[in-house]
């Protein structure tokens, strides 16, 4: 019969944590995280349970990896510059938020501020209606326009979030085709959280497009320099649901991985 090696590594805040599943046998360890290259950590601590099994990297057949690297990077505002473009008449939506409070009888509350400033948000004229319906057409021409303002402003990634649109994604689609242009990663709510209520749903996707530029270059990082030690196995990450996802996807959704500390401990 033969055996299958599995590795999983979790990076945390504090130390990054790396067990090998050999035979039915764990070895483990618990090094530092490294905040400047979080794959060096991981690196670390697969050199030292693959010596401790007498393996090496092309060994491995699977390798399961948790992060809370989105959830920091969000908590601790270190994300990247966003544009969020939105249907005209909603640019505050983010800011203005629903009538629900955390703490409802604190009348000095104070709500954090959102991850999009307001000088950062570009209304665009178009208008789906609730039933998909197309009410007034995507202005095409003020999206050439945007995408070289964006191009030049010094932006690291776009949020495309119009009313509506999880119903009929076609004007956040076209949208992305012509912001394309200005180079940058584009995240759009249809994709990344398709579902009514617009302050959720808008969220969401800036803070999938404010961390997205950090996590896609760590992951690739990890990636390559996995493949320059020998490995061959598939890489998958921890979700928020707890379930697994690809690299690829993780890369591109990285808000799916928020919470996939938590789950990863509750599934385990």
């Amino acid at each position: 019969m033969t055996r299958t090696l599995r590795l999983g590594a979790d990076i945390g805040g504090t130390f990054t944590d790396i067990a090998l599943e050999v035979g039915g046998r764990i070895h483990s360890t618990k090094v530092l995280t490294n905040y400047t290259a979080p794959e060096q950590a991981i690196l670390d601590g697969m050199d030292i349970v693959l010596a401790e099994a007498g393996l090496g990297y092309s060994d491995l057949d699977l390798l399961i990896h948790g992060t809370t690297l989105a959830t920091n990077a969000l908590i601790e505002r270190r994300g990247a510059r966003v544009a969020f473009v939105t249907t005209a008449g909603f640019r505050d939506v983010i800011e203005m938020r629903t009538e629900s409070r955390f703490d409802q009888y604190d009348l000095n509350l104070k709500l954090p501020t959102p991850l999009v400033p307001r000088e950062d948000r570009f209304p665009v004229a178009g208008r789906i209606g609730a039933q998909g319906q197309e009410l007034a057409a995507l202005d095409e021409a003020a999206l050439t326009a945007l995408a070289a303002t964006i191009a030049a402003g010094g932006y690291a990634a776009i949020a495309v979030g119009f009313i509506h649109s999880y119903m009929n994604p076609a004007h956040e689609r076209r949208a992305r085709e012509i912001l394309s242009a200005a180079g940058l990663p584009i995240s759009i709510s249809s994709e990344v959280s398709p579902q009514m209520r617009e302050y959720e749903r808008f969220c969401t996707v800036c803070a999938n497009a404010y961390v997205r530029p950090q996590m896609a270059d760590y992951l690739g990082r990890f990636q390559h320099r996995l493949r320059e030690r020998g490995a061959a196995c598939p890489v998958f990450m921890i979700h928020s649901g707890g379930g697994l996802i690809s690299v690829e996807t993780a890369a591109e959704f990285p808000v799916r991985l928020v919470e996939s500390g938590p789950a990863g401990g509750a599934i385990f």
